[in-house]
């Protein structure tokens, strides 16, 4: 069987999650799937379907270099939580205090980018605080 073949659902997944600039192409016994997704849920779930494809990712026979779209200070950004609201807090990292939320659906004002895990957004109703973002789609 091909890499590629092996690799067929997970290729089928990023192209149905309309992964943009997806590029497919073996090399020396290994197959890179290069692309940038719209935001880090679509990321997550190319991750596990690869980890149904070879379990615990021990072939080593695969490079999944996937990209998400970068979001621009300024922009606006919808919570994307599965039904909770977002906490919203006072510093990068779970471990701060939360100072509000926000709920699913809501729109946030994106203020600046700390890294790749964290924003500092203000809400609609003028909260302002860090939110993590994984649960915030670039509108």
């Amino acid at each position: 069987m091909s890499l590629q073949d092996k690799y067929k659902p997970l290729t089928d997944a990023a192209t149905a999650a309309g992964v943009s600039d997806l590029q497919v192409r073996e090399q020396d016994g290994i197959l890179y799937i290069d692309g940038t997704a719209t935001d880090g849920k679509t990321k997550d779930q190319l991750w596990d379907v690869y980890n149904q494809v070879d379990p615990d990712y021990r072939s080593g026979d695969l490079v999944l270099n996937i990209n998400v779209t970068p979001a621009a200070a300024g922009s606006k950004a919808t919570v994307v939580t599965d039904e909770s609201n977002l906490n919203i807090r006072k510093g990068p990292g779970t471990d701060q205090p939360i100072v509000g939320k926000a709920a699913h659906g809501a729109s946030v004002t994106l203020l600046n980018q700390t890294n790749d895990q964290w924003w500092l957004v203000k809400t609609e109703s003028g909260e302002e605080g860090y939110a993590y973002a994984r649960y915030l789609k670039a509108e």
